[in-house]
């Protein structure tokens, strides 16, 4: 008990021996002194008896100095802050609690556990702990060793356009922007483009230091194994590292370019009239100029860490979509809703069983290839069905505009058919108006397509497939 709860304990224990010597000097009834010590009249009475016989040394509880009734045998912490100390001592308190329980059947309060290790010095409350300090890393030494690399969704057309993505290359040792690249959502096949632009102009850096969005990093399966990404699939071909920040300020280079960039080419933008992203992705050069003669710091070293591209590298083999995929009895392989027939031929009729691999382009094209051959097939399309697709929050936005753009065509299809004998003098629905369009009226196929396409229907890819008319529209981008 500390200092504060003794005196509490003596003025309480003063103030029940002035009522008691009141009650026993007739100042006081005992119905009054119970009222004011909380107490009952017969506790009231055994008080003053107490006080008869022994004074004031009556008064004070018996269980003064005495272990509580609830206190652990003191051996049991010994044992238990031993194995702590010994097998434990890195763990959390939570976790030691569960660990003492299972391996060696000492079942306590993880309470009990954190009050232990905290008086033991075995752990400290997260409130005590000094803050986490995050020190500068030191840039590399020459341009192309390292290149950080993220997307920023943002209005950069302001009012003039629906927001989309830019994606942003910068140089770590010098924080030159490498690439601009307007694109409708942060996608595999959005990065395959800019990359290859990137690989076009530069060369082959070193690595690539992103964050830990699905495109760089996959998540777990369902066996536990980390897998790869197709992102990170087609760099390993090209012999391209790939990193993944642990937060926001390791890749601080990138991140603060996305402040200046959402402040400075927003204006140029708007100076400009440019409303498009194929007008901004051709001015971009121009503004990177610019930018990089402003803000661009000399490299340490100067030593061009880009390679070129070799002869066999292939950048529209490489970069492509890449799965594996059945070959079934009937000479057919199911992949993205849609069942491709193969030739009937000896060869393919050897492939009844095996997995052949699947290669998607960015264009839109579709190649079934077995040991590095393409083999003739066919398309046969599924009826289609829109399946649930697992969306990051970045994509969200494009991918509800998709759904309303998808949802107002199946809407125009329905009232434009014949009416039924329930519905024949129902008013008739007024055209949908797609997003980015001025004028309300039905639309064919192609234009919504062609509107998909602008709204960004790229998230098809990432994490998960989604419905299959987003799918194509974003691969045909």
């Amino acid at each position: 008990m500390n200092g504060r709860g003794l005196i509490t304990a003596t003025m309480r224990e003063l103030e029940r021996v002035k009522v008691i010597e009141a009650v026993i000097e007739g100042r006081l009834r005992c119905f009054q002194a119970a009222e004011r010590l909380d107490l009952c009249e017969r506790q009231i009475s055994r008080l003053c008896r107490r006080y008869e016989a022994d004074g004031p040394a009556g008064l004070v509880s018996g269980k003064r100095g005495q272990p509580s009734n609830r206190e652990l045998p003191i051996d049991l912490r010994a044992r238990a802050m031993a194995l702590v100390r010994e097998r434990y001592a890195d763990f959390g308190p939570t976790l030691a609690c569960e660990k003492l329980a299972e391996c060696h059947g000492l079942v306590l309060a993880k309470e009990t556990v954190r009050r232990w290790m905290r008086d033991a010095g075995l752990w400290v409350p997260r409130r005590q702990r000094p803050p986490k300090i995050h020190q500068p890393r030191a840039r590399r030494a020459c341009l192309g060793e390292l290149v950080q690399i993220d997307g920023s969704d943002h209005r950069w057309f302001e009012d003039r356009a629906p927001a989309c993505t830019l994606l942003v290359y910068v140089d770590d040792a010098t924080s030159r922007l490498m690439a601009l690249h307007f694109t409708a959502t942060e996608s595999t096949f959005s990065y395959f483009e800019a990359t290859r632009a990137y690989l076009e102009r530069y060369g082959k850096p070193v690595a690539f230091y992103s964050d830990r969005a699905s495109v760089f990093r996959p998540t777990y399966s369902r066996t536990g194994a980390r897998g790869v990404t197709q992102f990170g699939r087609a760099m390993y071909q090209l012999n391209i590292d790939t990193f993944c920040a642990n937060s926001s300020p390791a890749k601080g280079r990138v991140e603060r370019a996305h402040l200046t960039l959402q402040d400075r080419l927003v204006k140029e933008l708007r100076l400009r009239g440019i409303q498009t992203m194929e007008a901004a992705n051709a001015w971009a050069p121009a503004f990177m100029a610019a930018y990089n003669a402003h803000f661009a710091k000399p490299p340490r070293s100067t030593f061009d860490a880009h390679r070129p591209l070799r002869d066999g590298e292939d950048l529209d083999a490489i970069l492509t979509w890449r799965v594996t995929r059945k070959v079934s009895e009937s000479l057919t392989v199911l992949n993205d809703l849609m069942i491709w027939l193969l030739e009937d031929t000896p060869a393919t009729r050897r492939l009844i069983g095996h997995y052949i691999d699947v290669w998607e382009y960015p264009d839109g094209r579709i190649e079934l290839r077995a040991g590095g051959v393409a083999l003739p097939c066919v398309p046969y399309e599924l009826p289609e069905i829109d399946q649930g697709a697992v969306v990051e929050h970045k994509r969200l936005g494009p991918v509800l505009q998709v759904a309303q753009a998808m949802q107002a065509q199946r809407d125009n299809r329905r009232v434009s058919g014949s009416p039924s004998r329930t519905n024949r003098g129902a008013a008739v629905r007024k055209p949908a108006t797609l997003p980015g369009t001025k004028k309300a009226r039905a639309f064919t196929q192609a234009e919504l397509n062609e509107t998909i396409l602008q709204l960004a229907t790229q998230h098809a890819k990432q994490p998960e497939p989604a419905s299959k008319p987003a799918r194509r529209s974003a691969r045909a981008h």
